[in-house]
């Protein structure tokens, strides 16, 4: 046998190794039981592979990204072999890993029960205790469409082998190279137990599967086009331990509670009606008291950082889209047109920015005008499918807090350095602290603009955001064709990332609707145009807000900033007394005067989240006073009532947390 040269990355350490021809990566990690697969000069491998001459090796632990896709795909082909071994008419669809988990689509006479997730979860405990092993083998074209006969989808998908995508999971069976399929290998027999078209790679066994557990089902649309039929989706979710899947299940669970939709309802803030449509909201007296406290909060601030507000309708001609170009790159987003006026389309806008490139050309401009910040809560109608629309997080009709800033190259640098500060700062005053910046930089195959424009922008957007001192993380080739963008992340209570605000850079509509200013020297120039929104759009801001706070607002937001809880019948009149004194300061406080007993009105206030309970007794009458109970339970007594009220507006104003 001859000797093969290979070189063992480590982080940054390099170690070069001889080895006999014929040494697979699991042999050169083996003891090492976190590594279950390897990365060959660059690219995923299986640990039965067969290092060669010169590559550079590896080990990819499994608590790594990629370890936990490899995971997570490999637990998607037991829970598929499950499925046939119980229901041997279904037909495979596609099986990718997810974040936090997998999916897997059949095609099946009826729905999955939660009955037969339970068996299908059991069943998949069996093969993982039986060990089999993943064995990758290369077929040709025909050969696979011969041993794959009876699975119609896995048919078709070899058909797109060099097209799959990844938006619809495809790309994870078949690429552009060869056609590969995995086969399970009992490990007592040697035959083969089941196999799957698929690229891998995978775990060595599926005893590497230390924890999983299926979550729930769900109708897809094969290959998600409603033009295809409708398949059942089995969820999963699969980690390197027991206590991380346990850990993952709390999250789980406490995400629940906090999930808009559920809170929406239970406290009255809002509702998406059947009778209006998937995806359009409604919002009720409470949250409409959020919503406008959020947007005089957020106008009252744009006019402090020299902002001008515009208008704009809902719907225009199809020929400003045109222009614009969102005919062309967007039109799948729209909702069809409407013909008016003989034949004419028009379009609900799906955007703000052509409209106000309408008010900047209405009239001349002058560098002496710029930068001019145009600013909007302009309503904005999107046609997601109806796979992606989630409550008020992926909406169909929602508000942005839309701006467009134009202004010369020279002034570029101090506008978005001015806009980012005051993104962050307007987030941080609605409690959110916990942010990194992500820059999306040009895509090569498609971008508008000179590479230097581009250049420049970049490294422009990238000292802004550096300044500010928080983590920047590269999104390379990221940006939308016309420009660079920066974007706010923020973590919420829980810990989860949710996108907030951008900052977006356009070299394109300026060019587009022929914008022009008139320089110092007379000559005419081309703005440089920032699109931002802050809060992304109002339904989602108030969403995530929601799931933040679990529903206990602080008392700046609550609707209802304090509650009057009477001991007994005859404290009621006081406590209406107390109640108006405070709206005579601006506070939003109610008085519970039902036949309720205390104890239940409590309760009552605690369900709705109110941040201040005013109980008020014999002894609080005649000392002039009042009580607080906090949301925590904890109380405080005897307080005399001007310092009360006093105490709440203090709050309410410093927007703080009780």
């Amino acid at each position: 046998m001859s000797d093969v040269r290979v070189i063992i990355q480590r982080d940054s350490e390099r170690e070069e190794r001889v080895v006999t021809t014929g040494t697979t990566a699991a042999e050169l990690f083996a003891g090492e039981r976190s590594i279950i697969a390897a990365r060959v000069n660059g690219e995923l491998k299986d640990l039965s592979y067969e290092v060669q001459d010169g590559e550079t090796v590896e080990g990819v632990e499994i608590s790594s990204e990629d370890g936990l896709n490899i995971l997570r795909h490999s637990t998607a082909h037991v829970m598929a072999q499950a499925v046939q071994e119980l229901f041997p008419e279904a037909k495979l669809g596609i099986g990718p890993p997810v974040r936090d988990g997998f999916y897997y689509d059949f095609d099946v006479e009826k729905p999955f029960t939660p009955e037969d997730l339970k068996a299908i979860e059991k069943k998949m405990q069996e093969i993982q205790k039986r060990g089999q092993r993943f064995s990758r083998r290369v077929v040709t074209d025909e050969a696979a469409r011969e041993e794959l006969a009876d699975e119609p989808y896995k048919l078709e998908l070899i058909g797109l082998k060099g097209s799959a995508s990844h938006d619809d999971g495809a790309d994870v069976e078949v690429g552009a190279g060869e056609l590969t399929i995995y086969d399970n290998i009992d490990p007592k027999t040697g035959e083969v137990a089941w196999k799957d078209l698929c690229r891998g790679p995978h775990l060595p066994t599926t005893r590497n599967i230390p924890a999983f557990k299926l979550m729930r089902n769900a109708a897809a649309y094969w290959r998600g086009s409603e033009k295809n039929p409708m398949l059942q989706r089995i969820y999963g979710t699969a980690w390197p331990s027991k206590e991380e899947l346990k850990a993952h299940l709390e999250f789980l669970a406490e995400a629940e509670k906090r999930d808009h939709r559920k809170l929406g309802g239970e406290l009255d803030l809002f509702s998406i009606p059947e009778q209006i449509g998937s995806g359009l909201a409604v919002f009720h007296p409470k949250g409409g008291i959020i919503r406008r406290v959020m947007e005089d909060y957020s106008r009252r601030r744009h006019e402090e950082e020299g902002y001008e507000f515009v208008y704009t309708p809902h719907a225009t001609k199809g020929k400003l889209f045109e222009t614009s170009g969102h005919l062309d790159w967007y039109a799948d987003g729209m909702y069809p047109p409407m013909q008016l006026d003989d034949g004419v389309d028009y379009y609900l806008k799906p955007m703000n920015c052509p409209m106000h490139n309408l008010i900047f050309d209405a009239r001349g401009r002058s560098y002496r005008e710029l930068p001019l910040r145009l600013f909007e809560f302009g309503t904005v109608y999107r046609y997601e499918k109806s796979g992606v629309v989630h409550g008020l997080t992926r909406a169909r009709g929602f508000t942005q807090d839309d701006a467009h800033i134009y202004c010369t190259r020279e002034q570029m640098s101090e506008e978005l350095d001015k806009t980012l500060t005051f993104v962050l700062n307007l987030l941080r005053d609605y409690g959110l602290t916990d942010f990194y910046l992500e820059l999306s930089t040009k895509d090569p195959e498609k971008f508008v603009g000179s590479d230097e424009a581009w250049e420049e922008a970049t490294e422009t957007l990238r000292q802004v955001a550096e300044k500010q001192g928080l983590p920047l993380v590269p999104d390379p080739g990221g940006a939308a064709f016309y420009g660079p963008k920066i974007s706010v992340q923020t973590k919420d209570a829980i810990g989860r990332t949710w996108q907030m605000s951008t900052i977006q850079l356009d070299f394109n509509l300026p060019e587009r609707f022929d914008l022009e200013y008139t320089g110092p020297d007379g000559s005419k120039q081309r703005p440089v145009m920032i699109h931002r929104a802050l809060f992304g759009s109002i339904e989602r801001f108030f969403a995530v807000l929601l799931e933040h706070y679990a529903g206990a607002f602080p008392a700046w937001l609550a609707p209802v900033q304090a509650i009057g809880i009477p001991i007994g019948d005859a404290h009621v009149d006081y406590l209406e007394k107390f109640a108006a004194a405070a709206r005579k300061q601006g506070l939003r406080v109610e008085v519970d005067s039902s036949s309720d007993r205390m104890q239940k009105k409590i309760r009552n206030a605690q369900k709705q989240k109110v941040p201040f309970m005013v109980i008020a007794g014999d002894e609080d009458m005649a000392n002039g006073a009042v009580s607080f109970r906090y949301r925590d339970g904890s109380q405080e007594n005897g307080i005399p009532v001007d310092e009360a009220i006093a105490k709440i507006a203090k709050v309410v104003e410093e927007r703080a947390q009780v």
